[in-house]
């Protein structure tokens, strides 16, 4: 990962703001400069990964590492309206942090979260201007025709407690938290302003305030009403400052029921909190403040588009994708992993405000210390970046960077993922598959394991022919990574506290009751190459591997038990 200085180019973003005090003593400050603009940083934050990263953010760019479950159903609806069930896990003890062999969820991974694809007519690739919602006729081959109408990705992501907080990751989101023992959840909806046709991208000035992956971003509210603009134009600190009298906050251990649906002002998100009784939605509306980012790529405008964003498909399936996406998936489940590596040792790190200095330039693991833990430590390298003190965290003081981990040694990549050791482990979030259809009693037939691996393998992948491209990635000694966490299921149901008991998916280790893992790394199968528009290419395709993925008949249906 090269080190990037924030400033006004493509591809690299400068976020107005980037000058408040550090987090945990600064609320005045914070409470000062809540009206300044400032926008994530999707060469860092937990953004949708492009399938295509030199044309976006240059050359040296790596990506984010999503495994993910993705589910597939030719059912009317099922591409724009479904519910889950969630369990939320627990966390060990916050005493003795820094103990060899101990995690927690925001050093596995800063965010987990549901996707869908959406309709946005000023996102990649460009060509159509209009986008007919919850629509199959959207459909289009790149192979066969460019003229894909344009599209963006929501996720809604929950984020762990007990680490650095919000604001704090309004430049680059790794592990950030609401509270100090609470969740809270965003919906994110990520477009991509290029036309690769022409080979033409969105004008520097527009750019330099948005990025070109941008985002619209909003926290769930118990009223449903975004406390700040979401759109990247007219986005503040405020958007990312988490608010405790009106966004959802939510208990480790809470049973949730998370539903997707498309509405007259756009897809909707609901969380009901099932174990404290309290709801939370964000509505992606005109009314709430989203907006598109109008593509003028010959000008030098920043323009909010008021836009309600829907859902673009009416079912899943192979091919409901993001065309400019590296992950193939549509309705889909996934692990934001690779964000977050220890930094050990006598040097102190700098408190600063968002992990980088006065210029704009990540904060490093200091020279001298090192990353990981126990048999796995070893000096600090190039991609330990933004980092922060213990000191800056709410409650759980472990000194960390979460810049991508490119070298694949990170706690991500070690087997301190839940396995049943709650004292050194986090449990496992457990999910169920979604429903669809009428009172959403219909099951989605196809389940598909897709990881990105191949997108983010840049040392050892060739993306054209597949050579170099493993399974287990490799890291920066050459050498396999330790572990690779993998899905799992307890087919014979998992019960909760209000009685229920249905098949549910976990993500992590081997896990005691699980009833299969489905060959652990091996479930995410064999390479897979997609065809994706050549950036100027007026037209023109190319064929990249992206992806490990394996689609099977659903082994996990909703709220029904399996013997």
């Amino acid at each position: 990962m090269k080190l990037v200085r924030l400033v006004a180019i493509p591809g690299a973003l400068l976020v107005v703001g980037a000058t408040l005090a550090a987090s945990p003593a600064a609320s005045a400050a914070r409470a000062a400069s809540a009206s300044q603009h400032a926008a994530l940083n999707c060469e860092y934050a937990l953004c949708a990964e492009v399938a295509n990263p030199a044309d976006v953010f240059g050359p040296d760019y790596v990506g984010h590492d999503e495994p993910s479950a993705a589910f597939y159903s030719n059912v009317p609806g099922s591409g724009n309206h479904m519910t889950y069930s969630l369990r939320l896990p627990h966390d060990p003890s916050a005493a003795n942090p820094n103990t060899p062999g101990k995690s927690y969820q925001f050093q596995l991974n800063g965010s987990f979260w549901f996707g869908m694809a959406l309709c946005d007519t000023q996102s990649y690739p460009e060509q159509v201007s209009k986008c007919t919602p919850d629509s199959d006729g959207n459909i289009v081959d790149p192979a066969v025709s460019p003229n894909h109408p344009g599209t963006a990705f929501m996720e809604l992501q929950f984020y762990p407690p007990g680490w650095v907080p919000w604001p704090t990751w309004q430049v680059a989101v790794g592990a950030s938290g609401c509270d100090p023992t609470k969740w809270c959840a965003a919906m994110n909806i990520f477009s991509l302003s290029q036309d690769p046709v022409n080979g033409t991208s969105q004008n520097a000035t527009c750019a330099s305030r948005t990025g070109l992956e941008y985002v619209n971003f909003a926290f769930i509210t118990k009223n449903g009403r975004a406390t700040a603009p979401p759109n990247p134009v007219n986005s503040t600190t405020a958007t990312f400052t988490p608010d405790r009298a009106r966004d959802l906050f939510m208990r480790s251990g809470d049973n949730l029921k998370v539903s997707l649906h498309d509405t007259p002002g756009g897809v909707r998100a609901v969380i009901r909190d099932q174990t404290s009784g309290q709801t939370g939605s964000m509505t992606a509306s005109a009314a709430n403040g989203f907006g598109q980012v109008k593509f003028d790529p010959a000008g030098s405008s920043c323009v909010n588009i008021p836009y309600n964003f829907h859902p673009m498909y009416s079912t899943s399936s192979e091919q409901t994708r993001v065309i400019w996406a590296a992950h193939t998936t549509n309705i889909s489940f996934t692990s934001e992993i690779g964000h977050f590596e220890n930094c050990n040792g006598p040097n102190p790190i700098p408190a600063t405000p968002f992990g980088v200095d006065a210029s704009g330039n990540p904060i490093t693991c200091p020279a001298g210390n090192t990353e990981g833990f126990g048999t796995a430590a070893s000096p600090t390298d190039g991609d330990d970046n933004f980092c922060f003190p213990g000191t800056e965290a709410l409650r759980i003081q472990v000194n960390g960077c979460t810049d991508t981990n490119t070298g694949f040694d990170s706690l991500s990549y070690q087997p301190v993922w839940p396995d049943g050791n709650r004292a050194l482990h986090p449990q496992p979030v457990l999910f169920s598959s979604p429903r669809t259809g009428i009172f959403d009693r219909v099951n989605y037939s196809r389940t598909a394991f897709e990881a990105d691996l191949p997108r983010i393998e840049t040392n050892t992948c060739d993306r054209t022919t597949g050579a170099g491209c493993t399974l287990i990635p490799t890291t920066d000694k050459g050498t396999p990574a330790a572990f690779y966490p993998f899905f799992s299921a307890f087919q014979n149901g998992v019960q909760n506290e209000r009685g229920a008991s249905g098949c549910a998916w976990a993500f992590g280790n081997q896990l005691p009751g699980a009833t299969s893992n489905f060959g652990r790394n091996a479930q995410y199968g064999s390479l897979l190459s997609t065809t994706y528009l050549a950036f100027g290419g007026h037209g023109a395709t190319i064929n990249r591997i992206n992806n490990f993925r394996q689609i099977i008949s659903n082994p996990c249906p909703a709220a029904g038990n399996r013997s």
